[in-house]
């Protein structure tokens, strides 16, 4: 089957069995003294090189600042360009005399800071009140080229089932307000607050995707497409599905990681849709569930098997979803890479279990802060 992939508003045309991938991360400004989210992201826009500066945005609270990698068809290309922004970002923060850190939420406590002034996000205060979620939510998305719209529908009914094991793999927050929450993404639980963040239903057809979108700003729900916060989606700018599940990443390994596993997922249900095999069925209450398991435990306990509603161990779960994508792996060239970070992801384990290391050393969540950036920035990959 031959499939357009690229994923930049016009591009030219280049017909391939590869799929483009693109992430986007969201990093956390602190206090580098204290730990605390600080509303720094002017400041740290303008220590930003002018070489990099199209690749940096601000996010909802001005403690947040956002990257976007290039999309590519190299897993190589996406690490160097990850790896070349966050160095960039880091070191803006650091003329700026605040932290980066690619963490889900602060894990010390301090005022909350302001959301970023800017008229969409206005009307999102004045209709949602006080849904802002704590110092900053900050998630990873990914995004995959698909051939056209109609396909992604069926791409996002066919990845839906196994996006809960990916949630677990991204955990990377489990402390907030100054103690551990008993969660691995305690990110993932403030940011199911917003009405419209759920798992992506199960979907009829393009026509009926637009439909729920409309029915949804109709009801109030969502003030537009933006605030689509369906775990998977796709894109309203380019042509790709776009996965959003978990915390940003500690360590671009960690997003090499993921980007390589959901491209792959996209492909093996590309393939699944050539050959005329249906999706998965999987009950939405049972999916709920089981992203709040993902959310709950990360890697480092129990997950929700879709095709039985059994927990079993997170890791035999991912294991399996690895073993169903070694083709799309295999064609796309990141087999051997997804195993090797696989073996260092299982030796560390995920972000959350890293922090928790670290504080259970030291018991000092600035400790905790001083090792995720670190991470962040690249000056130890785990």
């Amino acid at each position: 089957m031959v499939r357009q992939v690229v994923a930049v508003p016009n591009p030219p045309v280049e017909e391939t069995d590869l799929l483009t991938v693109g992430v986007e991360e969201e990093f956390l400004l602190v206090d580098p003294d204290t730990g605390a989210a600080v509303p720094a992201v002017d400041a740290v826009l303008e220590q930003v090189p002018a070489e990099v500066r199209g690749q940096v945005e601000r996010e909802f609270q001005t403690s947040q600042i956002e990257i976007g990698s290039p999309p590519g068809l190299e897993l190589s290309s996406i690490r160097h360009s990850l790896g070349l922004l966050r160095a960039a970002l880091a070191d803006a923060a650091e003329r700026a005399g605040v932290r980066l850190l690619a963490i889900g939420t602060g894990p010390v406590d301090g005022p909350v800071p302001p959301v970023v002034d800017k008229p969409r996000f206005d009307r999102m205060l004045e209709r949602f009140r006080l849904l802002v979620p704590g110092p900053g939510n900050n998630g990873m998305h990914v995004h995959v080229g698909v051939p056209d719209a109609d396909t992604g529908v069926q791409v996002l009914n066919h990845v839906r089932p196994w996006l809960p094991i990916l949630h677990a793999v991204t955990a990377n927050s489990p402390f907030a307000r100054g103690a551990d929450t008993g969660y691995a993404s305690w990110r993932s639980i403030e940011w199911e607050r917003w009405p419209s963040v759920a798992p992506t239903p199960y979907l009829a057809s393009h026509e009926h995707y637009r439909r729920l979108i409309q029915q949804l700003i109709g009801s109030g729900v969502m003030l537009d497409e933006g605030m689509l916060y369906w775990y998977a989606r796709l894109s309203a700018k380019y042509p790709t599905v776009e996965l959003r599940i978990g915390d940003v990443c500690p360590t671009v390994d960690d997003a090499v990681l993921v980007a390589a596993l959901v491209r792959a997922l996209v492909a093996t249900a590309l393939d699944d849709i050539a050959a005329g095999r249906p999706a998965l069925p999987a009950d939405h209450h049972l999916l709920v569930g089981a992203h709040w398991r993902a959310a709950h435990d990360g890697l480092e306990g129990a997950a929700v098997d879709l095709a039985s509603g059994e927990l079993r161990p997170a890791w035999d779960l991912l294991h399996q979803l690895v073993g169903r994508l070694g083709p799309a792996l295999e064609r796309h060239g990141d087999l051997a890479e997804v195993t090797g970070l696989l073996d260092g992801l299982r030796g560390h384990g995920t972000g959350a279990a890293r922090q928790r290391a670290v504080y259970a050393r030291t018991g000092r969540l600035e400790d905790v802060v001083s090792d995720m950036a670190r991470q962040t920035r690249g000056e130890i990959r785990a």
